[in-house]
């Protein structure tokens, strides 16, 4: 059976291809004029399908740690949390929520620490930096050790303005903030990185370098391993 990886790559070798070369994927039809269409509606539908089969494999683990965080989360919102007071919207920080979520988990016992990815700028990607929880979980049986992130403005690294109706349809089924596998991130991060391309590129917008998947990944995972990547930095606070 194909990975969810692979599934992802089949679907986008698929939007890439010149629509010349998918008559196989049309039924039979009297009129040309509407094949365009055709594929597109093709195209989200597989995405959208795509999506919802990586988020119920995604709800299968870290369920605990889940409910812990949104509880967590809700407890925190009705205090006054920041301590930094930014002029701009101090009710809303975000810093100060992340730091504050990363305390209480090690006061509840988990192994939790900040960590910060940091790259230079390179011809193909500009500078920056992420903070993100890292959360080290052992099996029932504490034989193994499972790697899980915390982004807690997961669905907003995604927004777009002027974004199509299909794109904004596949956001709006992410989670608000994210608690699971690496893995099950990276493959998030490449479907809607690449709908996010196909959506501007409809709309005629620019499609900038931070929208692409392997910009995105640098934010939680290292990500490097890509022709003209920088090199990556996390460190743990």
């Amino acid at each position: 059976m194909a990975s969810f990886e692979e599934k992802v790559c089949v679907f986008n070798d698929i939007e890439s291809k010149p629509l010349g070369d998918l008559w196989f994927l049309e039924e039979s039809s009297d009129s040309r004029e509407d094949s365009p269409q055709r594929i597109n509606n093709l195209y989200w539908e597989s995405q959208l399908t795509l999506l919802e089969e990586i988020l119920e494999r995604y709800q299968m683990t870290g369920s605990k740690l889940r409910k812990e965080v949104d509880g967590i989360i809700n407890s925190i919102k009705t205090s006054d949390y920041c301590s930094c007071f930014k002029p701009n919207d101090s009710y809303n920080c975000t810093i100060c929520l992340r730091r504050r979520v990363a305390t209480i988990l090690c006061d509840r016992g988990f192994t939790a620490n900040l960590c910060t990815s940091k790259w230079k700028a390179t011809d193909k990607f500009p500078g920056g930096s992420h903070e993100y929880i890292e959360v080290i979980a052992v099996t029932a049986t504490r034989k193994k050790q499972i790697r899980l992130l915390i982004e807690l403005e997961f669905k907003e690294q995604f927004q777009i303005a002027k974004a199509c109706e299909e794109y904004r349809k596949l956001v709006s089924c992410l989670p608000q903030f994210y608690v699971g596998k690496p893995e099950h991130l990276t493959t998030i991060v490449r479907l809607v990185c690449e709908a996010a391309k196909k959506s501007m590129k409809e709309k005629k917008m620019y499609v900038g370098p931070w929208r692409k998947s392997e910009f995105m990944q640098m934010k939680w995972s290292g990500f490097r391993s890509f022709s003209g990547a920088p090199n990556v930095v996390v460190t743990v606070n």
